[in-house]
């Protein structure tokens, strides 16, 4: 079992209270149907480069959406859409070797999931009848938050992929696990900073 470090738990703290702050930023808005303006998705790129992404973005989407409109479902439902993602991209991260492969297919978890099952919570447990049917409320609904999550997952997750790449890079103390110099076991995990693993192609 991997040892879980002081550095570990503040990171992950860090980004559960990042993912709260942008998204109650932005108010109702964060929790719009059709139109989610929610750029704290764009932390979902990060299970690439760190475990303890996964439970900080779970927690963080817990906490997010106890003001959403859909309360009961959206806090235990759509964090769990938020947790299946966060482990599917960690496993990309994991077992992804070309890091352009690594950061498109990783990012496509957070975009189909929570446009599948986010609908859901809208449309069959609470009812939303908006385009007239249930099929075709459901399915505007996916494609809606499928292209407003990948607006935040891609084009802001981006900038945030390549420069935590750059901060391990360089061996920025904050972004790696272990210090650059350790000497590290053959299965040590991609959280260590080693220069020549982010120029992979």
């Amino acid at each position: 079992m991997k040892k879980i470090t002081t550095k570990m738990l503040c990171r992950a703290g860090v980004i559960a209270a990042l993912y709260v702050a942008l998204t109650y930023a932005f108010g109702a808005l964060s929790y719009n149907g059709f139109l989610q303006i929610r750029p704290a998705e764009a932390l979902t790129i990060l299970p690439l480069f760190f475990p303890e992404a996964i439970p900080a973005l779970y927690i963080g989407c817990m906490l997010s959406n106890l003001a959403s409109p859909f309360w009961v479902y959206d806090v235990f439902v759509g964090s769990l859409a938020t947790l299946f993602a966060a482990i599917g991209t960690f496993l990309i991260g994991k077992y992804v070797k070309n890091r352009i492969l690594r950061f498109v297919l990783g990012g496509a978890f957070p975009v189909v999931i929570n446009a599948l099952v986010i609908p859901v919570i809208i449309v069959f447990c609470c009812g939303d009848l908006s385009y007239g049917t249930q099929a075709i409320t459901y399915w505007t609904y996916c494609a809606s938050l499928a292209v407003t999550e990948a607006v935040w997952v891609y084009a802001l997750g981006a900038p945030l992929f390549f420069f935590v790449e750059r901060m391990q890079a360089k061996g920025v103390s904050a972004f790696c696990g272990l210090p650059l110099k350790t000497s590290l076991p053959d299965d040590a995990d991609q959280n260590v900073c080693r220069p020549s693993q982010t120029k992979t192609n």
